[in-house]
């Protein structure tokens, strides 16, 4: 690769002499204004919110909870507790009135106490705290550690939608010069028709000839009509990409030249780039999945929560210093025996940190390989691109000979036909490949990491 390089600078001096100033262009405009409307991305975002609740509700797991309850009971029969007070105590306070010659001790009555509450209320404001809960903390880290990959989810898809935008609006500049290329070759074809006919109706020209010139034309305005039907799809295409109107007009205005002699600097950039997302995004999935081991290697931990009740209980509604009442304790849970099922878990979440860390090494090998391919495919379109410029010089040439010596009488007709034929495909392919450079410098940038994403 450092050959191939060097060999480019060589036959290239001029190109790397270009500044490498990053520039604000029409395309980076509409780059911007994907990130702002395209719906995929609306709908990571939303993911990412999501993410970001869920980290603040793990957060508010350490704060007390308050809770108001109310309990209303009410029943009749079922069982009873006799209390034979009358049989007990009457006798009893019978004599002490007599002694004491007053009524100062009341007849009682035999009670009985059902077993079941009627008109019975509790009424109370519950705070409870967890004082000892290991869960609580992992699962902030494991929170956080989300939240985070769902950053990368969204760096990672801007990255594709930098390069879709771009591939597609090359698409759409590509099939639109096609179009100006097939009309300005409708236009020649027009005029040799215009020239057979004369020569015809002077008695110097063929029918053949005309009737020729009138296939080509046709022809010619079949090509024309494809390409701009090819045309509208690119620019359909794009505008959904930005989530426009599918028939709103793309600013065309773009230095192509400009970004041609930039697109092959990439060509030095011969390392796999660490900071991409993607290796970023798998390093904190092994991440959370050690904290996910930590967790569950926890479960010895008891678990400590306090509590306290401030309420009022009674029958009949009713509501005094008799009545309140308050409460304070603690809930202690010690785990004793599970059935190995939490040994099971520690060994499982150790698999799944296992997993990700072999995903990583295949990742690293998938990116090395895609970025091999997109540096070698920029540089096979960058030498297909200098060829062809070569042979639309050499096409523009052959024409402008043959054109001169048919209205010299020298050449045929048809020559003149095969010559700007040869021409117009010339131009197709010098158009065609010219935006295969920037296809592929965008692919080459997409493996590289380079856009500056996060500024935009």
């Amino acid at each position: 690769m450092k050959a191939v390089i060097l060999s480019l600078a060589l036959s290239l001096p001029a190109f790397f002499a270009t500044t490498t100033q990053a520039q604000t262009t029409v395309l980076d405009k509409y780059i911007q204004e994907g990130f702002e409307h395209n719906l995929v991305l609306q709908q990571k975002n939303i993911s990412l919110d999501k993410a970001m609740y869920s980290l603040k509700n793990a957060q508010s797991l350490y704060l007390p909870t308050v809770n108001f309850m109310f309990d209303y009971q009410t029943a009749d029969g079922g069982r009873n507790i006799p209390l034979p007070l009358g049989d007990l105590l009457n006798g009893v306070y019978s004599t002490l009135n007599q002694l004491t010659a007053s009524n100062s001790f009341p007849q009682l009555k035999n009670e009985s106490i059902n077993f079941l509450p009627k008109n019975f209320y509790d009424g109370k404001i519950r705070t409870t705290i967890p004082i000892i809960n290991t869960d609580i903390g992992y699962n902030k880290q494991i929170q956080q550690q989300q939240v985070t990959l769902q950053e990368y989810e969204v760096e990672v898809y801007k990255r594709e939608l930098v390069k879709s935008i771009k591939t597609a609006y090359f698409n759409y500049l590509m099939a639109a010069q096609a179009v100006g290329i097939y009309q300005a070759s409708l236009q020649m074809a027009q005029e040799s028709k215009r020239v057979n006919e004369k020569l015809l109706e002077n008695g110097k020209g063929l029918p053949a000839y005309v009737l020729r010139s009138e296939s080509e034309t046709e022809n010619i305005n079949a090509q024309i009509s494809e390409a701009q039907q090819q045309t509208q799809n690119a620019r359909l295409y794009f505008n959904a990409l930005l989530n426009r109107e599918a028939t709103a007009e793309i600013d065309n205005s773009y230095d192509t030249e400009a970004q041609l002699q930039q697109a092959t600097q990439q060509l030095g950039d011969s390392l796999v780039n660490s900071a991409r997302e993607e290796i970023k995004q798998v390093q904190q999935l092994i991440t959370l999945n050690q904290t996910v081991v930590k967790m569950n290697q926890q479960y010895r931990v008891p678990k400590l929560n306090g509590f306290l009740d401030l309420g009022s209980q009674s029958q009949d509604w009713k509501f005094n210093g008799q009545s309140r009442y308050y409460m304070a304790g603690v809930s202690l849970s010690v785990p004793l025996y599970a059935g190995n099922r939490n040994n099971l878990k520690i060994k499982q979440s150790q698999l799944d940190v296992k997993n990700a860390e072999v995903n990583k090494a295949l990742l690293l090998q998938q990116i090395s390989v895609s970025t091999g391919m997109a540096r070698n495919n920029l540089y096979s379109a960058w030498r297909t691109c200098q060829a062809t410029l070569k042979q639309q010089e050499a096409a523009a040439t052959y024409f402008r000979l043959i054109d001169k010596g048919y209205k010299a009488g020298t050449n045929t007709f048809i020559e003149t036909v095969d010559a700007r034929s040869q021409l117009t495909h010339a131009q197709l392919a010098i158009t065609l490949n010219r935006y295969k450079v920037l296809i592929a410098a965008a692919s080459l940038e997409r493996e590289n990491a380079s856009y500056p994403i996060n500024n935009k």
